[in-house]
């Protein structure tokens, strides 16, 4: 995964299964934000946290893989509209079938 700079094999190990999706524990990516030399990295890495945590929660304390493939195609600068679109449509249902 390019955005935190290390390889697919880290990133693999890392994932968990959490209800229907799979996540990367948020205690990883601190880590990572503490250890890493790059400040770009880290900056890049707080605001993926940000993103999977606040604004795309799905499991208390996880980041969603969906939110890591998109940090890992804005890197690669490919246009993600259709992905946040789909996320935002999947968390308004989620809260209108709550309600």
């Amino acid at each position: 995964m390019s955005i935190t700079g290390m390889s697919e094999q880290w990133v693999a190990a890392r994932i968990k299964q959490k209800r229907d999706s799979k996540c990367m524990p948020w205690k990883n990516l601190r880590d990572l934000i503490l250890a890493h030399l790059d400040m770009r990295k880290r900056v890049d890495i707080f605001a993926l946290s940000i993103y999977g945590l606040v604004i795309f929660p799905k499991a208390l304390g996880h980041v969603d893989e969906a939110v890591l493939d998109l940090f890992d195609k804005l890197d690669k600068r490919v246009t993600p509209v259709l992905v946040i679109l789909a996320e935002t449509f999947r968390s308004l249902n989620a809260c209108r079938k709550a309600s």
